[in-house]
């Protein structure tokens, strides 16, 4: 039996609660506002499970994108009824909920609460989902390029180091994305912010993903949202981490701590680092706001091929987001502002007089995927934003 629901008016702290019986009408995709908007139910197709099933090719291993607590992501290709092309087809990415995953069903009603709503061209599109018997899948937009987690960490001839230009280019779409979730009517705590769950289309335009731990922000009345702690280590902001009490802007400091990543090639948390650099912004804290030192834990895979006032531009507003007392973070809106800023400079990438061995290289050597989730929230997080290029591990 397939269900489809829509969005009733008792809402939980997740969003709305979704009722197995109810339906709503299938739509297409408005690609009418390049600045985003919120419709007011789910705008989703109700696939059947043959249907997927046969788009993902029976769900083969060969077809697997990703894969995390949640399950795995395949790529799917859908026929195009109606096209008139003969056997045209849309590639898709299928995510098949794993049936012994506790939190499984909850964060699926939330990813179609939430970005089945949610219409913007920095956020993945969710086609639509299936509920058939046991069975729980999402259906998203392709992404080419994959996670920019993979083209930050991952190894070998398929993956190429992103240039200066890329990485700009990427933080400004990623921001959009977030900026446009914390501005709407319907203010939206992202509440995941990190490098596995920014998707690169073809272009390397960047969309986030995986709206599985999303919330609604604070009502007027009230500064925060009190809410068991789920997130990524080191990525949550510390008030988060100590308190439960969740602000629009603890995702500003998850945005923060990718700026650093895009900026060192480095992740937020390795335990193959010496002691006293396992997280990130405790150790490049110091090195942020000074023009030198900063160069001294640049990516080496850029090979000194970036403008240096940019880079310095940028790590000094990672700095501010990644402030320890919220009220002093900027907003979202204003980080876009300040990235689009360095942009518009158009400062030319340098070419560096001498090449010279990156003082941290050392430390890249070994790296792995973190699933340090736990205790935050008790899942892997590598299959939640599906990748085109194979994974390191």
């Amino acid at each position: 039996m397939t269900r489809s629901f829509k969005t009733t008016s008792n809402t939980t702290s997740s969003g709305s609660n979704l009722s197995r019986n109810s339906r709503f009408s299938v739509a297409s995709f408005d690609e009418n506002y390049p600045n985003g908007q919120i419709l007011p139910t789910p705008n989703l197709r109700v696939f059947s499970f043959a249907e997927l099933k046969t788009a993902a090719k029976n769900f083969r291993a060969d077809t697997v994108l990703g894969e995390g607590g949640f399950g795995k992501v395949y790529k799917g290709w859908l026929d195009d009824k109606g096209s008139g092309k003969s056997g045209s087809s849309t590639v898709i990415a299928v995510k098949k909920l794993n049936s012994e995953s506790l939190q499984g069903f909850e964060e699926w009603q939330s990813e179609v609460n939430f970005l089945g709503r949610l219409s913007h061209p920095n956020l993945v599109k969710l086609m639509g989902y299936c509920w058939e018997d046991k069975e729980l899948l999402l259906v998203y937009e392709f992404m080419q390029k994959g996670s920019l987690e993979n083209h930050l960490f991952g190894r070998g001839s398929v993956v190429q180091p992103l240039s200066w230009q890329l990485r700009l280019k990427i933080s400004i779409g990623a921001a959009r994305g977030l900026a446009f979730l914390h501005t709407s009517e319907k203010q939206v705590i992202y509440r995941d912010f990190k490098a596995s769950n920014i998707l690169l289309d073809g272009s390397y335009t960047a969309k986030i993903s995986d709206f599985g731990l999303a919330k609604m922000g604070p009502s007027a009345s009230q500064s925060h949202v009190t809410t068991r702690v789920m997130g990524t280590y080191g990525y949550a902001a510390p008030e988060y981490v100590a308190t439960g009490h969740l602000y629009v802007k603890s995702d500003v400091y998850g945005f923060g701590v990718v700026l650093v990543e895009i900026l060192t090639g480095l992740r937020a948390l390795d335990p193959n680092r010496p002691s006293g650099r396992l997280n990130l912004v405790d150790w490049i804290k110091p090195y942020l706001s000074d023009k030198r030192k900063l160069k001294n834990i640049m990516d080496s895979r850029l090979e000194g091929k970036y403008p240096s006032k940019a880079a310095l531009g940028i790590a000094h507003l990672a700095l501010r987001c990644i402030e320890s007392e919220h009220k002093h973070r900027p907003s979202m809106k204003e980080v876009v502002e300040i990235l689009e800023r360095i942009e518009a400079s158009d400062e030319k990438p340098r070419e560096p007089r001498s090449r010279s061995t990156h003082p941290t290289s050392v430390h890249r050597q070994g790296l792995q995927p973190l699933h340090h989730r736990s205790p935050l929230h008790p899942r892997g997080d590598e299959g939640r934003a599906y990748q085109h290029s194979p994974r390191v591990r």
